[in-house]
């Protein structure tokens, strides 16, 4: 599970503000934020093209270069244009290799539900979850086998296994999926008029 991460080519900005975020990003590149608790903030710029074909490729925690040593940061935040859906800012906060730290992982369903070859809808309830572990144990996503899962069938959180280094912080009694019967159109009968 231990995986080797993209290298994001970031650079520190000295200039900030609306005019030279416009121009940054005329230029291929997208302004933003590197922090880490307990120190000071920095202004950075990344290039468009490489963080879009990392965030494509499912990478969410990077290897940067910043004033002279390897480090390792993770997207917390990204803001998009509200019309053109552009990327317009990012956030990157510094997350230490010997440090657990809490990440969103997307759910995967696998496998033919019982209840669905029954006739039933499965219904998928949740699409992520929080979990805490060490950056280099991070998994691109968690896959939840639902072949058992039958006719009024639920899957909880809790069900979910995961290996023993990856700790679930989302509530286990939170349903992730589950297999319903089709609901079907009751047709309303007119009413009568009574005399």
């Amino acid at each position: 599970m231990a995986q080797q991460y993209e290298y994001l080519n970031i650079t520190i900005r000295e200039d900030i503000g609306g005019r030279s975020s416009r121009k940054l990003r005329k230029s291929g590149l997208i302004p933003g934020n590197f922090y880490y608790k307990g120190e000071e903030n920095l202004n950075v710029s990344v290039e468009k093209n490489n963080f879009l074909k990392s965030l494509r490729a499912g990478h969410r925690i990077f290897e940067v270069e910043l004033k002279g040593s390897n480090q390792y940061v993770m997207v917390k935040e990204i803001q998009y244009h509200p019309v053109t859906d552009d990327i317009i800012h990012i956030d990157l906060m510094r997350v230490r290799r010997d440090e657990k730290m809490t990440i969103s992982v997307q759910l995967i369903l696998e496998g033919d539900p019982a209840g669905v070859k029954e006739g039933g809808v499965m219904m998928q309830n949740l699409t992520a979850i929080e979990i805490s572990c060490l950056p280099a144990d991070v998994p691109d996503n968690i896959t939840v086998d639902v072949s058992d899962l039958e006719l009024q069938g639920n899957l909880n959180v809790e069900d979910i296994i995961v290996p023993e280094e990856l700790e679930i912080l989302t509530s286990g009694e939170i349903s992730v999926v589950s297999c319903q019967l089709p609901k079907e159109e009751v047709e309303e009968e007119p009413e009568e008029d009574v005399e």
